[in-house]
């Protein structure tokens, strides 16, 4: 099939971009990657009146790594993302979540932001950003606001975006001392829409117990799942069943032809013993990896007293 007849708009500027948006309203899209949006058309399941395409706007392929965490334009692509090597280091997660969605060729061209845009609680980003507390910098004529992620998906491909905003930029906190992370899931196919997946972040203190563990679900809930599993991970001797029966407890998901709901609650527990335990060792490994550091400086300043 081909899309509904359409104007086309190429802004070069912000500016430009939500000016059209103020003016076109609901009848408008906005193009930047095109894998979730470009089907969608073709299928004529929406037909937009206007095509507002940002991929000429400078300034939106930029990632910004600092302190604070991980900044990323609209127009970075997923594959750029995954192969950044400072935002692996301070947010491993991005990496872990990144190289699951999808096929190559589509991470090649698809973006971050817009798989954010575009809400659907099935995308390992959606879930990661929620799971990290991360925010949503969007720019309308009217001006500027962050939305948390937590207000950010109101529904299944639904987000809080006015029909005159434009998602400029995602945030994504650093990765604290002595966390570690994880993302695994269940596709029938790599690449293909996860019947369930499963990302996992653990806190550990100096002496490797664990005081965090949380758990952010996808394909399991209508908005991107976030559930705190500390109590259920410290729970005993029967700690991992007792955080799979959580886990379980915690999904609401729907049946459809590839999987009944039973089958993806159980994927949910399984999948959430397997990411927990990934989580806790590596944040393990970082506590004494720290530790180490820590001492061979002290042994540094010992010899050149």
């Amino acid at each position: 099939m081909k899309p509904a007849p359409f104007t086309w708009h190429g802004p070069r500027t912000v500016d430009e971009a939500v000016a059209v948006l103020a003016e076109v309203g609901h009848e408008g899209k906005v193009l930047a990657g095109g894998q979730s949006l470009i089907p969608v058309l073709a299928m004529r399941l929406a037909e937009p009146a206007h095509l507002v395409d940002i991929n000429a706007v400078a300034g939106l392929d930029r990632i910004v790594v600092d302190a604070t965490g991980v900044t990323i334009g609209a127009l970075v692509r997923h594959a750029s993302l995954e192969r950044d090597d400072a935002a692996a280091a301070a947010q491993p997660l991005l990496r872990q979540a990144l190289r699951l969605v999808a096929h190559p060729t589509i991470r090649n061209r698809g973006t971050t932001v817009g798989s954010l845009a575009h809400a659907d609680p099935s995308g390992e980003m959606t879930s990661v950003l929620t799971l990290l507390g991360g925010t949503i910098t969007a720019r309308s004529a009217r001006g500027e606001r962050t939305i948390p992620a937590t207000e950010f998906f109101v529904g299944p491909l639904e987000s809080a975006l006015a029909a005159d905003e434009l998602a400029v930029s995602a945030h994504f906190p650093a990765a604290s001392a002595g966390t570690g992370s994880a993302f695994v899931e269940v596709a029938r196919r790599h690449g293909d829409y996860a019947l369930c997946g499963v990302g996992a972040v653990a806190t550990v203190d100096p002496a490797g117990a664990v005081t965090g563990l949380r758990c952010g679900y996808l394909s399991v809930s209508e908005t991107p799942l976030t559930v705190d599993l500390t109590d259920a991970w410290n729970s005993g001797d029967d700690a991992a069943a007792a955080t799979a029966a959580a886990a379980r407890a915690a999904v609401d998901p729907l049946p459809d032809i590839h999987a009944t709901a039973e089958y993806r609650r159980q994927l949910a527990g399984v999948l959430t013993v397997r990411a927990a335990e990934q989580a806790v060792a590596q944040a393990v490994q970082r506590v004494g990896t720290m530790g180490r550091d820590n001492e061979s400086g002290h042994n540094e300043e010992d010899r050149s007293a």
